[in-house]
Parts: C-alpha cells; sequence; structure tokens
C-alpha cells in the first residue's frame, strides 16, 4: 500500500489524495498588461523535472486542505511534507538532476524463499 503523510490527518492511502500543480508559482502582479503568450506561459507552462520538484496536493478523500509536496519524480520518493504558505524545505545534496539519493538504475526484484532463476 501505498501512503501519504497528511500534516493535517495523519498517514492515509494514497488513494484519498489529488495532485493539483506545481507550488510557489506566483501570481504575475498586473495580468491584464501581459502580453498572450506571456499570459499561455503562466497558465500552462509548467516544470517537468526529473528529479526533484515542489508540488501542491489535496487532501480530496479526506480533511480537503491543500499542502505542497517535496517530492523525487524519478523515484517518486516524497522527501518533505509542508503546509501551505511555509518555505520549501532545503532538501540535502540533490545531485545535478536532483535526486535526494543515488538510485539504482536497474532495481531488482525481491524474492522470498529462492532466486530469481527459480520462480
Amino acid at each position: 500500500m501505498l501512503s501519504m503523510n497528511c500534516p493535517f490527518c495523519g498517514e492515509r492511502d494514497i488513494s484519498e489524495f489529488s495532485y493539483g500543480h506545481e507550488a510557489h508559482i506566483a501570481r504575475p502582479a498586473n495580468p491584464s498588461a501581459m502580453s498572450d503568450d506571456a499570459w499561455a506561459d503562466y497558465l500552462f507552462m509548467r516544470e517537468n523535472p526529473k528529479g526533484l520538484h515542489f508540488e501542491r496536493w489535496v487532501h480530496t478523500h479526506g480533511c480537503r486542505r491543500w499542502f505542497n509536496v517535496a517530492r523525487n519524480t524519478y523515484t517518486d520518493r516524497i522527501l518533505a511534507i509542508y503546509k501551505m504558505g511555509d518555505p520549501p524545505p532545503k532538501i540535502d545534496n540533490p545531485g545535478p538532476t536532483g535526486l535526494a539519493a543515488p538510485v539504482d538504475p536497474a532495481p531488482r526484484l525481491h524474492v522470498v524463499g529462492g532466486t530469481e532463476a527459480d520462480q
């Protein structure tokens, strides 16, 4: 079971949550003065990194409150969860791809009671 820790409700099944969008995007001060291209970039263009990414999530089937998540998009590992309005946490040594820790490029299948060849 995959789970996520809601900062308000505690640990819950991941199916209770919904991804919102990239976190920490500031609304333009004067949107009516922006060109159509600049407005479209603000609305639709988002980062899609391999590694560290700051995201907004909502506890859809729980308290319905929004919060931020620092997640490694390569490993799908959640590195930090923090409330809206809080600054993003410093993630130690994210590396050149934003990975928080070295990742085995070819993870092995975990086999109980024998070897992979036996399966």
